[in-house]
């Protein structure tokens, strides 16, 4: 196949969206406008509701970003300075971010071959000091919650999801961000379920922790009169709310196409040359991105990009050797799955724009590769 030949295959295609959904989304922004109420209208919740009937918990409460959502959270269970949270160091620097911001201290544990936190590894991070487990499900794909679930309630810790990237997904018949405390989500605009900017929310069976959080979003104001605590200006915009609401009805359909995409790259890419994590009995992955390993990926990468398709690495460098995390006290060698997994993940287009040919072709170039390697 001639690269010149065939039409590039973007990594990601939001120009591809917008063109769906203009007009439906043209009217609704000039609906919400012309109301004028652009600051806690009646879609922020509208939206809650209905995502608290997806997820199955009792309350979500919608913020400003995937980011707030997490250190808001941490802040209103209380943890802070003294206190231990364990979550994996090949994530986005986000969810290590919002344990730093509380004061807490981060505290890693390695990963499996799925990249997602090992149980085992999380058991041997416990000191008297932990006081909540992070685990991140990574590319759509949920960790092991059975077994941390057991580990929480062993040791009397809080579970808190970082389900930024999650939307949709469920372990064993339940939802991300219906195990444990809380699941804080993203919809930034590269999320499955995302907005045309910045956005979050909570989801939680517990009423007083969503009051807390509806305080904190804005100022810790019960009213226009009354302010309980210092709080934060973490409100999700109307407009991206009646964006989340629309893009809400369409989002099984959007994951249905890239489950088909994943399901077609797994029936078509050589395993002799690539790992993908195999599928689970009784678990939903939604793909919010489609990563394989490879000791080749740096050459992959080139070769794929020089046939016009785009890919992308998350995240080539892990948290524990970032220069913002030195004062953690880690190194090289200290989590060797990480280390050795961010030299050999890639990821594939999945997007549900994907044709089936542009499928076929990514994993005709990536086999042709491997092909000519040999």
């Amino acid at each position: 196949m001639q690269a010149e030949s065939a039409p590039p295959i973007p990594y990601v295609n939001l120009a591809a969206q917008v063109a769906e959904e203009a007009a439906d989304l043209s009217a609704l922004l000039i609906k919400v406008v012309s109301r004028g109420d652009h600051v806690g209208g009646e879609e922020i919740g509208l939206l809650e509701q209905e995502l608290a009937a997806q997820i199955g918990v009792a309350q979500v409460v919608a913020l400003k970003s995937g980011t707030d959502a997490l250190v808001l959270t941490l802040k209103a269970l209380g943890i802070g300075p003294g206190d231990e949270v364990i979550t994996p160091p090949n994530s986005f620097i986000a969810s290590t971010a919002a344990i730093v911001h509380v004061g807490a201290k981060p505290v890693f544990a390695d990963v499996g071959p799925d990249q997602n936190i090992d149980p085992e590894a999380v058991r041997r991070a416990i000191t008297p000091n932990t006081r909540a487990l992070m685990p991140v499900h990574l590319t759509g794909r949920m960790c092991e919650m059975d077994a941390l679930s057991d580990i929480a309630e062993a040791h009397g810790l809080f579970i808190l999801e970082d389900a930024a990237q999650s939307i949709g997904s469920s372990f064993h018949g339940r939802a991300s961000g219906a195990f444990g405390k809380a699941g804080c989500f993203s919809t930034h605009p590269l999320k499955n379920l995302n907005a045309l900017g910045d956005g979050g929310f909570v989801s939680t069976d517990d009423v007083a922790l969503a009051e807390r959080l509806r305080r904190l979003r804005n100022h810790g104001m019960i009213n226009r009169e009354t302010v309980v605590e210092f709080g934060f200006v973490s409100r999700m915009d109307t407009l991206q709310a009646a964006v989340l609401r629309y893009r809400l009805t369409r989002l099984p359909d959007l994951i249905a196409k890239r489950q088909r995409n994943a399901a077609l790259y797994r029936e078509l890419l050589d395993p002799r040359h690539i790992y993908m994590p195999p599928v689970r009995a009784n678990t939903v992955d939604t793909y919010h991105t489609f990563v394989i390993q490879t000791e080749r990926r740096e050459a992959l990468k080139a070769h794929l990009a020089a046939h016009g398709i785009g890919t992308a690495i998350h995240y080539p460098v892990p948290i524990h050797l970032q220069p913002a995390a030195a004062s953690l006290g880690y190194g090289r060698g200290d989590f060797p799955v990480t280390e050795q997994q961010a030299s050999r993940i890639l990821t594939l287009p999945v997007n549900q724009f994907m044709a089936e040919d542009d499928v076929r072709r990514v994993a005709q170039v990536t086999n042709q590769f491997f092909e000519q390697a040999a």
